[in-house]
C-alpha cells in the first residue's frame, strides 16, 4: 500500500509539474504564464525616449528592469541588461528600465541621468517615484526584471542578481517564438 501511495504521490507531481502555463525542456529556460503585465503607471518622467505603454509595444518581446542607481546590486546587473539591449534590440527586444528609488536623493531626475550617462544606458528609462509601477507588478526588490513575451504577459520573473545565462537564454526563445497576439 505505501509503495502503491508514494507512486501515485509521484504521478501527481509530475502531473501537476507539466500541467498549465510552464515551459521547459532540455536547455529551454523555464517560462511561465504569469498573466497579463500591468501598464505602466505613475511615472513623472521618461528618460532616454517619448512616454511608453505597454499597449504599445504589444508584439514585442519587453524586459522590464526595476533598478535604482544607488544599489550596489542593481549596479552589477546594469552591465548585462544593456549588452541584452545592444545585442537584441535589432531583433525586436525593448528593454525599460523602471527607476524606483529607495532613498529620497535618487527621486532627482537630474541625479537619475547623471547616473544614465555614467552607465552608459541609453535604453528607456521611466523615473517611478511613486512607486506606482513598482506597486503595480507588485514588486518587492531591487533589482528585478521582468521580462514579458508578444502577447503582452510575463513570462519570466528574476530577483536580484545572477541567471544571467537563463534570463539571455528566454530573450532568445521569446524572440525566435512567432506567436499571434491573444
Amino acid at each position: 500500500m505505501m509503495k502503491l501511495c508514494s507512486r501515485l504521490a509521484l504521478a501527481i507531481a509530475v502531473v501537476l509539474a507539466t500541467e498549465g502555463n510552464a515551459t521547459c525542456g532540455a536547455g529551454e529556460p523555464s517560462l511561465y504564464d504569469y498573466g497579463p503585465a500591468p501598464e505602466f503607471a505613475g511615472i513623472e518622467h521618461w528618460l532616454n525616449s517619448d512616454p511608453l505603454s505597454l499597449a504599445d509595444l504589444r508584439g514585442k518581446v519587453v524586459l522590464v528592469d526595476f533598478w535604482t542607481y544607488s544599489c550596489i546590486n542593481c549596479l552589477r546587473t546594469l552591465p548585462y541588461v544593456t549588452r541584452w539591449y545592444e545585442k537584441f534590440r535589432e531583433r525586436g527586444l525593448v528593454v525599460i528600465g523602471v527607476h524606483t528609488p529607495e532613498f529620497g536623493y535618487e527621486k532627482l531626475t537630474r541625479n537619475v541621468q547623471t547616473a544614465i550617462g555614467r552607465f552608459g544606458i541609453t535604453y528607456p528609462v521611466a523615473q517611478d517615484n511613486q512607486y506606482t509601477t513598482w506597486k503595480a507588478f507588485d514588486n518587492e526588490y531591487w533589482p528585478a526584471t521582468y521580462l514579458i513575451d508578444r502577447n503582452g504577459h510575463v513570462v519570466l520573473k528574476h530577483v536580484g542578481e545572477g541567471e544571467y545565462e537563463e534570463t539571455e537564454r528566454a530573450i532568445e526563445a521569446l524572440l525566435g517564438a512567432q506567436g499571434a497576439a491573444r
